[in-house]
């Protein structure tokens, strides 16, 4: 069994069981994903390393040949130059992390569908006016497992807002946890909007993990970025990124959307087009 289908197994267990219900509250305390956090910045963690590698079948020749301080050095290792190659064909928007995604429109009425949880975008921005902007355009929910590469980059060029982070209690971006109650606004996150010319203003927003995620960005402050320029990593555990766009914004690959009716999430890759200019076609 890999360690993604042990994930899942104990998420159930966490959220449907008797006991796993009385122990989640105290899991998804600070002081506990503080404490999750040292033990996995340690030396000591490193040992979980191999084995972890071997379960997963994770292909290592495509990351930098090292050794590992601790198992989050290893979870934040970084790709071999080339290996994950940023499209580079014009008015195109790329995926900013390698992934399974899904998408979805957003309503007149600001909801959209998750793995069969219903969301408003008000409830995830915190921010009604912001929110607001988006009705009618389309929401991409990039989310990544335990086993993906997690850095991350910028899908497009432009001059991207200062960092907005919206603190929350951690909880589970696994679909497992969708019937046991909403989770996006569980979840810590930061947003930030990436005003482009290409696309308009693209939201780009980072979720956490459950317990111990961490969102580190490089860039928290306004400044001009590129598209396929690293915007920073999670830490210790599978999550999320959620882009935003805006309505006639941007084509995105209509597979996307027939896959995510029928509840299939699609892979990605970071650096990979997922959707392109309005005059720009497929191909």
């Amino acid at each position: 069994m890999s360690d993604l289908e042990n994930q899942d197994k104990f998420l159930h267990w966490l959220y449907y069981s008797r006991l796993g219900k009385m122990i989640l509250p105290l899991a998804i305390k600070p002081a506990v994903t503080r404490l999750g956090g040292a033990v996995l910045n340690s030396r000591l963690s490193r040992r979980a390393v191999p084995g972890f590698i071997r379960n997963n079948g994770i292909d290592m020749s495509q990351f930098e040949e090292r050794e590992f301080t601790s198992y989050n050095d290893f979870f934040t290792r970084k790709i071999k130059p080339g290996a994950r190659p940023i499209c580079n064909e014009p008015g195109v928007l790329v995926s900013p992390c390698d992934s399974v995604l899904s998408a979805y429109p957003v309503a007149s009425d600001s909801r959209f569908e998750i793995k069969g949880t219903e969301y408003t975008m008000e409830a995830l921005l915190r921010d009604p006016q912001l929110a607001q902007k988006y009705v009618g355009g389309t929401v991409l929910v990039f989310r990544l497992t335990v086993c993906d590469y997690h850095r991350y980059c910028y899908p497009a060029s432009g001059q991207k807002t200062a960092d907005v982070y919206i603190p929350g209690v951690f909880n589970t971006v696994n679909p497992l946890a969708a019937a046991a109650g909403p989770i996006y606004k569980e979840n810590t996150r930061v947003r930030t909007v990436l005003q482009t010319d290409d696309f308009g203003n693209v939201l780009v927003m980072e979720v956490g993990a459950l317990m111990v995620g961490k969102i580190v960005n490089e860039h928290p402050e306004a400044c001009a970025v590129e598209r396929g320029t690293e915007k920073g990593r999670f830490e210790f555990g599978g999550s999320t990124i959620i882009v935003v766009l805006e309505p006639g914004a941007a084509t995105v690959d209509p597979q996307f959307f027939t896959n995510s009716a029928q509840g299939i999430e699609t892979p990605v890759r970071y650096g990979q087009k997922v959707a392109w200019m309005r005059q720009i076609n497929l191909g």
